[in-house]
């Protein structure tokens, strides 16, 4: 059975029809048990049966009526739009960043996004802080490092921690990190909280072992590079 989300706070019409119907329901079986000069063991099992069925209707209409967590209005985040990479990098870790940043902040809930790698921030994208805001990875991010473990942060007003993240933007609900082995992360902040699913971390974890691969060999080809004498 589809789950229809709730609109405006109100119970959908299906669900409305549903419980109008295990209301009725209960309202009849309790009138002819009133009504009866008798009770048979006929009656009191047909009496019991319609009891539970009813309430079983009832049931199914609150189930069906529930929160969508997709349904979350998006705050009101503070920044500009804007891009900022890091102008020493080689061509194609370029072209790579601003491919996979523009995927993700099209693709996904996302509001901003961070990669920081060897201690340094190579790219910001989405809606930014000022430039004087400096991100240095806290206990959460080096967490995710050192276990090389995705950590999804679904509503950052539970976790104390959550100023950690206020350099890369004051009051992100919803923060996704994904890390970049031992040496690096990607931050994902959404507009809402519980707004990324499965499938925008599975792209982002995806993504981020792609970005991984391709920092490690460009910084080994810069370490093995020799000048001419």
């Amino acid at each position: 059975m589809a789950v229809l989300p709730v609109q405006d706070g109100l119970m959908p019409t299906p669900a409305r029809v549903v419980l109008v119907c295990g209301v009725l329901l209960l309202t009849l079986t309790l009138l002819n048990a009133g009504l009866a000069e008798s009770f048979t063991p006929e009656l009191q099992r047909a009496e019991v049966l319609c009891g539970m069925a009813s309430v079983g209707l009832m049931l199914v209409a609150v189930l069906w009526t529930r929160a969508d967590p997709t349904q979350v209005k998006p705050r009101q985040l503070i920044g500009e739009q804007g891009l900022r990479l890091e102008p020493s990098l080689q061509a194609d870790l370029k072209e790579e960043l601003a491919w996979g940043s523009h995927m993700l902040l099209t693709a996904t809930p996302a509001a901003t996004l961070l990669v920081l790698w060897r201690n340094q921030v190579i790219l910001r994208r989405g809606l930014l802080r000022d430039a004087d805001a400096v991100f240095t990875p806290g206990p959460i991010c080096r967490r995710a490092m050192e276990r090389e473990t995705t950590v999804s942060l679904v509503n950052t007003t539970l976790f104390p921690g959550r100023h950690e993240f206020d350099p890369v933007l004051d009051n992100l609900p919803a923060v996704l990190i994904v890390p970049l082995g031992s040496e690096g992360v990607v931050i994902l902040g959404g507009w809402s909280e519980r707004c990324f699913s499965q499938a925008d971390e599975q792209w982002l974890e995806g993504w981020g072992a792609r970005l991984r691969t391709k920092l490690e060999t460009a910084t080994t080809g810069l370490h093995c590079r020799v000048d001419p004498a």
